[in-house]
């Protein structure tokens, strides 16, 4: 963790070229897509195209808060603004879910009425083009969607427009070779399908972490363990950790020491060394220790488990 009033470096921020690339390439393809939708008359097409723009909005949001996340801690923002970009995945995974959700209906009620015909060359040539494009923008956010939920939003967004556009080339081979032109309402469905799981699964990490959860991936009966191992520790109680932003675990807890721990040179010693098992083993550089005599657990034990 940065000191107070300095400057915080997370996950996102770490990528954020990357998201100014990815939103350059979406933006454009976006375009492309609405004007083929127009001309073809694809609902799958404009349905990906719909889905394009909820991608670079979700791009400009992600890397909004990537800059507002960096901003230095501050009178009551003592964590600065890091929760930006949970809450920026949060509004991603709402939107997700209901272009799935309006998706997947429009593409039911269009498969129940009469088709319009469907032009499925220029459907075809433009999928591929939102295609190649989500294929480049995947390649860029692949890396930091493992380390940011915030990049992680903006991922899950474009996948789902790459299996759109998959969908759509599908739909426009079967209307060649065919003549079906339900296939079309069919492309529409199946991406309202595969977005809603995305969506779902995105919501899930991020009320994990809004709800401050013990971070993935974290035992707090192995961290309990560690920090009981350090010479001069009787016992661990009141332990908490949580996640302020993607890669900035915290954790605080109350240790009973032996008496003489209390004593200057064995108090720094000890703690530094519970300080040094938090980061070692469990990546946490931001902890809050408190050091109690023996004496004193009987009241605290009888507050805290």
């Amino acid at each position: 963790m940065s000191a107070p009033g300095g400057h915080h470096h997370t996950a996102g921020a770490v990528h954020r070229p990357r998201l100014v690339a990815a939103l350059a390439v979406t933006a454009t393809v976006m375009v492309v897509e609405v004007v083929g939708g127009v001309l073809s008359g694809s609902l799958a097409l404009l349905a990906d195209a719909g889905h394009m723009l909820s991608d670079a909005a979700a791009l400009a949001l992600a890397l909004g808060a990537t800059w507002l996340a960096a901003r230095p801690s501050r009178g009551h923002w003592t964590f600065g603004w890091q929760r930006a970009e949970i809450l920026a995945a949060l509004v991603n995974g709402v939107v997700l879910a209901v272009i799935g959700v309006l998706v997947l209906i429009e593409g039911i009620q269009r498969l129940g009425a009469d088709p319009d015909d469907v032009s499925a060359p220029l459907m075809m040539a433009v999928a591929a083009v939102g295609l190649v494009a989500n294929l480049v923008c995947l390649r860029l956010l692949h890396a930091g969607q493992r380390e940011s939920l915030n990049v992680r939003g903006a991922y899950l967004e474009v996948l789902g427009d790459l299996l759109g556009s998959v969908a759509v080339l599908v739909a426009g081979v079967v209307i060649a070779l065919t003549g079906w032109q339900r296939a079309d309402a069919v492309a529409s469905i199946a991406i309202g399908v595969l977005i809603l799981p995305r969506a779902g699964s995105l919501l899930r990490d991020v009320g994990r972490v809004l709800l401050e959860a013990a971070p993935e991936g974290m035992a707090l009966a192995s961290v309990r363990e560690h920090m009981a191992q350090v010479p001069g520790v009787v016992a661990v109680h009141d332990l908490h950790a949580w996640t302020i932003t993607s890669g900035v675990p915290v954790v605080s807890a109350h240790v009973v020491v032996e008496d003489d721990v209390l004593e200057r040179t064995r108090f720094c010693e000890v703690l530094d060394a519970l300080q040094d098992c938090l980061r070692g083993h469990f990546d946490v550089t931001h902890s809050t220790v408190q050091l109690e005599p023996v004496g004193h657990a009987g009241a605290e034990f009888r507050l805290h488990e």
